[in-house]
């Protein structure tokens, strides 16, 4: 990714060098949300408690997907876990190194089939089953995590669930989609940080049963959900 394109990547910075920790998403329709960076860096005392109480089932050798600033790679380190760290950002990489993850690497979701040697887990926090971006592409790299883990092992993805809003202006969005032939809950978003503005993207949010389905048939089944009293979740797939 161009450093001119990482604006995530220069939100992570910012806040790592106690500039500014904001957080600015833009959604194609023009809906502008202003978030703070400060939750890439949590300790794991202030993760939200369904974060904390499903990370539990993390076993062996784990890949973190979507890494950030390395919240949850430190965490499993010192938890004892061998753990690879993986960003589409070189800025949140450089980051996450910084701040004592062992072994970061600059790689997207869609080319995790490129790695080599078993995992054990795969944890994708901070919404990151969003990262899947498509109903389609999530089924295809749900197959892809399969291939590339031991028999035993689990995903544990955090999600949200779309439906939990009576915002008109999200509902409208929803509707927008659907009329599009995209999943209610298909964000198309970028990242701005000053003056910079990252590329679109996809971005998926999910409810609970839209989640069982886009699992089916593709060797996991969904073992537990761990909720929370907002739209947030966890799911904690088990091979079938």
């Amino acid at each position: 990714m161009r450093t001119d394109r990482d604006a995530y990547g220069q939100e992570i910075w910012h806040c790592y060098k106690g500039h500014s920790c904001y957080e600015i998403v833009e959604r194609d329709d023009g809906l502008i949300d202003v978030g703070n960076a400060q939750q890439y860096f949590q300790e794991f005392s202030n993760w939200p408690v369904h974060e904390r109480e499903a990370i539990q089932f993390v076993r062996g050798k784990v890949l973190d997907v979507g890494c950030g600033a390395g919240r949850v790679a430190l965490h499993l380190q010192q938890s004892g876990h061998q753990v690879l760290a993986i960003d589409n950002s070189p800025l949140a990489v450089k980051v996450a190194r910084l701040r004592g993850v062992k072994n970061a690497r600059v790689l997207s979701i869609q080319d995790i089939d490129g790695l080599r040697g078993r995992f054990d887990s795969i944890v994708l926090y901070g919404n990151n089953f969003g990262l899947f971006g498509s109903e389609e592409r999530a089924r295809r790299l749900l197959r892809v995590m399969h291939r590339m883990t031991s028999s035993d092992a689990v995903i544990i993805a955090s999600a949200a669930d779309p439906y939990r809003t009576h915002d008109p202006v999200h509902l409208a969005y929803h509707a927008r989609n659907r009329k599009r032939g995209r999943m209610s809950g298909q964000l198309r978003l970028r990242i701005r940080c000053r003056e910079f503005r990252g590329n679109w993207f996809d971005y998926l949010f999910v409810s609970t049963n839209e989640l069982r389905a886009i699992v089916e048939n593709t060797g996991w089944r969904v073992a537990k959900i761990v909720p929370s009293p907002g739209p947030g979740y966890v799911a904690v797939l088990e091979k079938a």
